[in-house]
């Protein structure tokens, strides 16, 4: 009797450690839903609820198992806010970007990282950058980039899973005050944990949560590294997706950042909306199957270019 409730007790076990390990769409949705949450403010630099969600991020972090790369996941830094036309004094909080990796097995290779980025900040109440003449109501930032920072975490979850595969080391960051000039990677890669040169690509995700009917979704600068055109629109079909990969066209978000230092970089998101930007960027909107449909592309991306010798080399689209 004992025997068979220690049987039952281990395949209960052993499922619950795979649906743990897979990407779903309540995961996703629980994770976008806490984001948004009124009481954190549209997740503005410096802000209780911006503190509140970095505790989030943090202790799910180690809840998946990702080792800190400084001390308690956190790199602080000052960012210089954006502020309204005409006014001459900017105010300078406190924040920060959240870090957490996956070590690579192979005993060269571990020292090369592939990079998966999103930025967890919001508008607040409205400000400079808003597409909306509201003040003083919560920009949920749904789409942006709740749903990126979702993503994040499903994704780090699931490779986790497979570490036993990964020869490279997975770096993960949960970057700050994206919406006030990219100032989280910016600070990032002029005051990297590890050497640049260690950095082999970086994948960005920014808006991935609005996947359309025709299941469109963009590639940005996949000719900065080897082959990456083709192997990102081969790999996107594979899924049923139908990418859209530019060579260049490495746009406007944080692997910008990257880019500039000379890193090959990928910036994947499913395109704009009327909601940008304004308080209407909501939960309902959502499309949480596609979602799960765009981290399962880049979630095989990470795998195939960390699980395997070949090499990442720069390739500058300018």
């Amino acid at each position: 009797m004992k025997k068979t409730a220690l049987l039952v007790l281990s395949i209960a076990s052993y499922f619950s450690m795979f649906s743990q390990a897979e990407i779903t769409e309540n995961e996703i949705k629980d994770h976008i839903e806490f984001l948004i949450l009124d009481k954190n403010g549209g997740r503005f630099p410096g802000e209780k609820g911006a503190k509140r969600v970095v505790k989030y991020i943090k202790k799910e972090f180690k809840t998946i198992g990702l080792k800190p790369l400084s001390k308690n996941y956190e790199q602080h830094f000052t960012a210089i806010l954006r502020v309204d036309k005409g006014i001459d004094e900017k105010p300078e909080v406190s924040t920060c970007n959240v870090i957490g990796f996956i070590e690579g097995n192979d005993p060269k290779l571990k020292n090369e990282y592939i990079v998966l980025g999103a930025h967890y900040d919001h508008l607040g109440l409205g400000g400079p950058s808003s597409k909306s003449d509201k003040r003083g109501v919560v920009y949920h930032g749904a789409d942006d980039n709740a749903s990126g920072t979702a993503a994040l975490l499903e994704i780090a979850e699931k490779l986790i899973s497979k570490q036993d595969q990964l020869k490279r080391s997975v770096l993960f960051i949960a970057f700050g005050a994206e919406e006030q000039g990219l100032l989280g990677s910016k600070y990032f890669v002029e005051n990297p944990l590890i050497p640049l040169s260690q950095i082999k690509l970086m994948i960005n995700m920014d808006m991935v949560g609005r996947l359309n009917d025709k299941k469109h979704v963009y590639a940005g600068g996949a000719g900065t590294f080897t082959n990456g055109v083709d192997f990102m629109k081969n790999l996107g079909k594979s899924l049923g997706l139908n990418p859209i990969v530019h060579a260049g066209s490495v746009g406007g978000s944080d692997h910008v950042s990257f880019y500039k230092k000379n890193i090959s970089v990928l910036g994947v998101h499913t395109g704009g909306h009327p909601q940008y930007h304004t308080p209407e960027d909501t939960l309902e909107l959502i499309n949480l199957e596609g979602e799960k449909l765009v981290c399962e592309y880049v979630f095989q991306t990470i795998l195939n270019k960390a699980s395997t010798p070949d090499n990442i080399e720069f390739i500058n689209q300018d």
